[in-house]
């Protein structure tokens, strides 16, 4: 009886196993479709107030933070796993968006060029000399380009909840 029960035990155990891991595929398959015209990710939200990204620099201007939907184009993204994007502000300058608490992600290709509606927080802030090499390394910067960073820089940054491609 007591085999029986466990054996029981082990096959029901082998069987939600699998599901679980044949759910993630779906997962990673309907992520890797999501890069079309439309798609969103992150919390849902309503394209209203969009403010032009080269606005954002002086909606931002004297302030800690502001709250704003900003619609951009997106310069370079994270190749490994889809987690920042740098959008346009100017024709100089660029932001590094991220995701809160990286509870989404985005496309990791074919992102360069294209237009995107973003919300959330921007403010200025002093990024580390680590945090620059890291997000150099995940651009797919060279060895040459990530040692060259020595310096913290003052930036505006963007924590995004959620994000439209178009």
């Amino acid at each position: 009886m007591k085999k029986a029960t466990l054996l029981l035990l082990v096959a029901a155990m082998a069987y939600g196993c699998n599901q679980q891991q044949a759910a993630t595929e779906t997962t990673t398959a309907q992520e890797a479709l999501s890069s079309e015209a439309g798609a969103a990710f992150g919390a849902p939200f309503s394209e209203e107030n969009v403010l032009p990204a080269a606005a954002l620099t002086a909606a931002v201007a004297g302030k800690d933070s502001v709250q704003a939907t900003v619609a951009a184009e997106i310069k370079q993204s994270c190749q490994k796993k889809g987690c920042w994007m740098d959008v346009k502000l100017s024709d100089d300058s660029d932001m590094k968006v991220t995701f809160r608490d990286y509870g989404f992600f985005v496309p990791t290709e074919n992102l360069e060029g294209r237009q995107v509606v973003f919300t959330g927080t921007a403010k200025r802030e002093l990024v580390s000399v680590e945090d620059l090499r890291h997000f150099a390394e995940d651009a797919g910067k060279s060895e040459a380009e990530i040692a060259a960073i020595t310096a913290p820089k003052e930036e505006l940054r963007f924590v995004a909840d959620g994000v439209i491609l178009k």
